[in-house]
């Protein structure tokens, strides 16, 4: 049955809400879609629930298709569950932690991994019950420090989340087979949303697991940053994307000696670029990291793997050690990476690197701000991991300039063989790797020519191929055909569903000065007919051709306020249906009705066409928005 726009709730805005920073916001909310309550928090009103929900049914078609099976999980979760995962402490403040009457924290769950699992163990027992795919759609929360950009970053939000199980990774019923199957679902997801998208590598993050990809949405308000290369064959996050083959010289001999140079009051690579003339590419920055094992098995592995690459016995303190992390100066380094070069290079068994903590620096006598590679020359606890455009001679007049280690001072002319690789007594003491993060222009990774370009996006979903993290930290066993108790391997998937309908106006075609421009297949309605006059012969022409196109399953909005034509016209635009049809009394007279399409492709006044073949006509259009 037709909505009629009086009996519904659209309240319309001309003004841009104070706190809106990018057009879905701004759009959302001026259109009615939505209503800020609080901080990240939205109510949705009904134009804004018949367009989630329509998101819903195309994602819950296409995981239909691949047979998984829905469920419905609580939001409250016993922190119990993320504390035997580690997720608690992972997650931070980002996670939000509850207590009931009795003082028992539950977390209000920004994802499902633990209670999946705890489910599945508790009903998959054998290698015959798998594999198993289940799926949700369910409201998440996080704990946002800033919530921002409308229902782009929110603290509660709709996702699709879904999770498979299985007893091998590759083969018939293997992860590897789930993870093509969602992958190809999501492509069919966002094409049937109408949203233009690209498949890109990514980080696991918090999550956690190796394999993983997100689906992102080209947009110029993007928050993610995506390189891809001009050839058309690669693609990756920020955080991911590698960089083509890049060797290091760290044997080329000095050219000048080494000269300490006051720098009062500079830290940062800013400052001693201004005072020193130079520039951002002629500095080496150098940060200092820890390296975190989690058991104390892990730290005498972590010794028996330093003894081999280091000419003296070292120190150590349970479950740390520093990494000294150097890039050049105008390029940024990537902890993902860098997490990757200790593990491959130095310990396998390295569970995080991070930022030293400030008081432990002090502690350690790091001169953050002024450190310098050489702070690694007789620093038991510690390790050198150098990029490989750091790990260059540098050939302009002032050498390499870096910290001196001291507080107020650098260096000119650093040299890696005189001041490093003499002092340590071997270059295998010196670790060389990709850490750092892509940037337009560098070389693509696939060694072909290609070069990277940058672009933003906005996250659509992300897959994952967990393995047995959960599984393991969970007890999630079943018994192979050997009668044998083996940790599950899983999957992981989700989108955000609320962040298709940002998405879908973010992108270049999906808004413009007067409003949103809806795909048809997530409009809240894909037809709104609006008379001149709602009354007479007009009302009655209105009415027969909404209820002919409802039964063409057709959705249709009827404006039949009594406001002036160009009231009704700026609203149909600001929210955006596809299809606009005008009638009136001269027209209806002609046998004719005005057809309008959002997008403009069929001219900025629409075109007439004959009432009689006004069905088949909005039919066909539609099949095209």
């Amino acid at each position: 049955m037709p909505t009629k726009w009086t009996t519904t709730l659209i309240p319309t805005s001309r003004q841009d809400p104070s706190d809106a920073e990018v057009p879905s916001h701004k759009l959302m909310i001026r259109a009615g879609f939505l209503r800020r309550l609080g901080s990240g928090s939205y109510d949705y009103l009904p134009l804004g629930v018949r367009t989630l929900h329509k998101a819903m049914e195309i994602v819950r078609r296409e995981m239909n298709a691949i047979g998984a099976a829905e469920v419905f999980l609580p939001s409250l979760q016993p922190i119990e569950l993320w504390e035997k995962t580690g997720r608690r402490e992972a997650y931070g403040n980002n996670l939000f932690v509850v207590k009931d009457r009795h003082g028992r924290e539950q977390a209000l769950g920004p994802t499902h991994e633990e209670v999946i699992t705890e489910l599945a163990s508790a009903y998959l027992t054998s290698y015959k019950d798998l594999p198993k795919t289940l799926y949700q759609i369910q409201t998440k929360f996080r704990d946002e420090f800033r919530p921002r950009f409308g229902v782009l970053r929110s603290r509660e939000f709709q996702m699709k989340d879904s999770y498979s199980f299985h007893i091998t990774m590759d083969g018939e019923g293997g992860l590897n087979e789930a993870y093509d199957k969602h992958y190809a679902a999501y492509c069919k997801i966002f094409e049937s949303c109408g949203l233009p998208y690209m498949p890109v590598e990514a980080e696991a993050g918090p999550i956690g697991g190796n394999a993983s990809h997100e689906f992102m949405a080209p947009s110029p308000t993007g928050e993610d940053i995506i390189l891809k290369s001009d050839k058309g064959n690669y693609a990756a996050n920020v955080e991911k994307a590698e960089i083509g083959t890049r060797t290091s010289n760290l044997s080329a001999e000095s050219t000048a000696a080494l000269e300490t140079i006051n720098t009062p009051n500079c830290p940062g690579i800013t400052d001693v670029v201004n005072l020193l003339g130079i520039t951002d590419a002629d500095m080496l920055k150098t940060l200092v990291f820890e390296a975190s094992l989690k058991t104390e098995e892990a730290v005498e592995a972590e010794q028996q793997y330093e003894a081999q690459y280091t000419p003296s016995p070292r120190e150590f303190v349970p479950e740390r050690f520093f990494v000294i992390a150097v890039v050049r100066g105008d390029h940024e380094v990537n902890e993902a990476k860098l997490l990757q070069a200790v593990q491959t290079q130095i310990n396998p068994r390295i569970e995080t690197v991070a930022l030293i903590e400030e008081h432990e620096a002090q502690r350690r006598e790091f001169a953050i701000g002024y450190v310098g590679p050489q702070r690694a020359v007789n620093s038991p606890l510690t390790r050198l991991i150098v990029d490989f455009d750091a790990a260059q001679p540098n050939t302009s007049e002032s050498g390499w300039v870096t910290g001196a280690n001291k507080k107020d001072y650098h260096v000119k002319h650093f040299n890696w063989q005189r001041d490093i690789i003499s002092k340590l007594g071997s270059e295998h003491a010196v670790v060389t790797a990709d850490i750092r993060n892509a940037r337009a222009s560098d070389p693509s990774p696939k060694n072909d020519g290609g070069v990277l370009e940058e672009t933003r996006g906005i996250e659509l979903g992300h897959i994952f191929k967990l393995g047995t993290k959960y599984s393991e930290a969970l007890g999630a066993t079943v018994l192979d055909d050997k009668n044998k108790h083996i940790p599950m391997l899983m999957g992981c998937y989700g989108i955000g569903v609320n962040r298709i309908l940002a998405a879908a106006i973010e992108c270049n075609q999906g808004h413009d000065e007067n409003g949103i421009i809806w795909p048809a297949a997530i409009a809240p309605f894909q037809v709104v007919i609006t008379p001149i006059k709602y009354a007479g012969d007009a009302a009655e022409a209105v009415d027969k051709l909404a209820a002919e196109l409802e039964t063409q399953g057709i959705d249709v909005l009827i404006d039949d306020r009594k406001e002036r034509p160009g009231v009704k016209f700026k609203d149909a635009d600001l929210i955006g249906i596809p299809v606009r049809v005008v009638i009136g009394d001269r027209g209806l007279a002609n046998g004719e009705v005005e057809i309008k399409l959002r997008d403009g492709s069929n001219g900025p006044k629409g075109e007439n066409i004959k009432l009689e073949t006004a069905i088949e006509t909005i039919a066909e259009k539609l099949k095209s928005l």
